[in-house]
């Protein structure tokens, strides 16, 4: 996966905070899988993959609903970035 920006961060929070908080772990490892994925494409390929983008996690997420941002103020959505920045230290860690 290709360095993780604030923006990719924000847009997985986005992708998540859409969903039930049932489906949010399984959704983020499957963004997380998909970027990497997809820079692996990319770097194989020279070009984005078709359906995940560029290997970015903002460009995996994009392919989905994303619902508007509500900001820190929403306890809910705080927990979104947790679980986004949660899967990313996972993977780090499994890399």
């Amino acid at each position: 996966m290709r360095s993780v920006l604030h923006s990719d961060v924000i847009t997985a929070a986005r992708v998540l905070f859409a969903l039930d908080a049932a489906e949010r772990p399984l959704m983020i490892a499957q963004l997380v899988k998909q970027a990497d994925c997809a820079d692996r494409f990319t770097r194989r390929l020279g070009k984005p993959h078709p359906e995940w983008g560029n290997g970015t996690l903002g460009a995996a997420a994009r392919q989905y609903p994303l619902a508007d941002e509500p900001g820190l103020s929403v306890p809910e959505y705080c927990a979104c970035l947790t679980l986004v920045l949660d899967g990313l230290v996972a993977h780090r860690n499994r890399h």
